[in-house]
């Protein structure tokens, strides 16, 4: 690893983010640190900006395993594209800690390797979070560079701002199509498609990219036009977990409870945690979220208040050995809960778990060959409804003020229902850290509307304000959603809160 000190960094941050959640609670924080924190985070909430023109990454990089000692190896950048100059102080110090994090999440499964002759190449991913609350993507391929002999794998890394899990992924298949020719192969490239702009939804960008042997190649990546769940994949979740796991999983997700997953790939624990942040939308994962927690950071699950963290089974022993909380444990291998609180199957109102529950089963049995955005499309809709009868009427419960400062009525909110189910469900959501700042930004978002009426064009929309018209709308249909990930990284521990959508 880069230095034991981003370690201890990183646990120290932990422990510190623990005691201070534990002194304020979920939602119970004094009002001048509360609206301090909002002020710091909330604007930032869409990390990942889709600006049509903007550069696609801002470094690829191939992490390497050196060896230390018997079969002890460090991973460590042996690659850096651009290598940037005349950088300022603090600019230099960011990049520094930057790259000094990528290694830990490239390699998270630990330093014991050994030479190998067969390795099925994989991808994954992981978010890491800036000091500015700003949100870097990693896109990984881990693969067996060409060569004769056992060789160790190495992974291509793409640092990107753009959350776009499918165009990334064509890009590493070309990266990895390179490698097998030679890493020089790898940079004009990487150079055409930096000087690309990243296009909008349904339009497409050619990069010219020359191959010995075989000439000039036009590579066409093109974005979805409907791009709202371009960064996720429910294929992989419908499959390894039956529907009321999946019900039961989303119900902690959504009082914030912690969640371990398990499984023996990087990839199938990428996807799979991402694509559960994603059933949250409009709403979004405000807590400790780790798709693969390093090895040597596994004491992480020993965090007392909420996170969302991806281990490899192998490490289960590990786990199991932590003097860990109430949490729920998800063997993805197996489709089972080695550990759960018990009541999981009681927290969602029952006639809306039966409607999503049959929802998910006519999914899995539908006969007809459906696209991964089709299927991806159905699984979002069908819990978007969940939070459109559950709260869609929130805006009905705002008190202005002459200032146009806005009070939100709790208690009127959740008495409007009827239901005694869906009052029950309210009364412990309501206390959760993820609707209290949607209530928060719901309340801005009215000052941002007014100001926008006063000046057109020249005032910065909140993103919230695209999710806010998707339940004020009660639409099921978004342009963009932003659900991977909040990771607390190594170097830095800030989540970053995120959302999206446009309506």
């Amino acid at each position: 690893m880069a230095g034991t000190g981003i370690v201890s960094f990183f646990r120290n941050s932990v422990r510190r983010r623990s005691a201070r959640q534990r002194r304020d609670g979920n939602r119970d924080a004094p009002a001048e640190e509360s609206k301090r924190e909002s002020s710091g985070r909330l604007g930032e909430r869409s990390p990942f900006c889709y600006s049509p023109g903007q550069f696609f990454f801002e470094y690829l990089v191939v992490v390497s395993l050196k060896k230390k000692s018997g079969n002890d190896y460090e991973p460590k950048i042996i690659y850096q594209f651009p290598k940037r100059e005349n950088l300022l102080r603090g600019q230099k110090e960011e990049e520094e800690r930057l790259l000094q994090a990528i290694p830990l999440f490239c390699f998270p499964d630990g330093n014991h390797w050994a030479p190998l002759t067969e390795y099925t190449s994989e991808t994954f991913s992981f978010v890491l979070t800036n000091v500015d609350g700003s949100r870097k993507i990693g896109y990984c391929r881990r693969l067996l560079p060409t060569g004769r002999g056992a060789r160790l794998p190495e992974v291509f890394c793409i640092i990107s701002c753009l959350g776009c899990f499918g165009l990334f992924s064509k890009i590493l298949d070309e990266v990895e199509k390179r490698r097998q020719i030679s890493m020089a192969v790898i940079y004009p490239f990487m150079q055409g498609l930096r000087e690309s702009p990243f296009p909008a939804p349904g339009k497409t960008v050619t990069i010219k990219s020359f191959i010995p042997d075989s000439g000039t190649e036009l590579i066409e990546l093109t974005r979805p036009l409907d791009s709202r769940l371009e960064h996720v994949e429910f294929q992989a979740l419908l499959q390894l977990l039956s529907p009321e796991k999946i019900l039961w999983i989303f119900a902690s997700a959504v009082l914030e409870r912690r969640i371990i997953f398990l499984a023996e790939e990087l990839s199938v624990l990428s996807q799979c945690i991402h694509a559960v942040a994603a059933l949250l939308y409009p709403f979004s994962w405000a807590h400790t979220y780790i798709p693969v927690v390093p090895e040597c950071l596994i004491d992480t699950v020993c965090c007392p208040t909420p996170f969302m963290v991806g281990v490899q089974k192998r490490c289960l022993e590990q786990v199991l050995d932590q003097p860990m909380e109430e949490v729920l444990l998800v063997d993805l291998c197996e489709g089972e809960f080695l550990k759960s609180v018990g009541d999981e199957g009681d927290i969602l109102p029952a006639k809306l778990q039966n409607e999503m529950l049959t929802s998910l089963k006519t999914q899995n049995s539908n006969n007809n060959i459906q696209t991964s955005e089709q299927v991806n499309a159905h699984v979002s809709n069908s819990f978007m409804q969940f939070f459109i009868k559950t709260v869609g009427h929130y805006t009905a419960h705002f008190k202005w003020n002459k200032s146009g400062q806005g009070s939100f009525q709790e208690k009127a909110f959740y008495r409007a229902i009827t239901s005694r189910s869906y009052r029950k469900f309210l009364k412990r959501f309501v206390r959760t850290q993820m609707f209290s700042l949607f209530i928060q930004e719901a309340e801005r978002s009215r000052i941002t509307q007014e100001a926008e009426a006063e000046a057109p064009g020249l005032v910065a929309k909140p993103t919230f304000l695209r999710s806010y018209s998707l339940l004020c709308h009660c639409s099921p249909w978004m342009e963009e959603v932003i659900a991977d990930s909040r990771i607390l990284p190594a170097f830095i521990l800030k989540t970053a809160k995120g959302q999206g959508g446009k309506h």
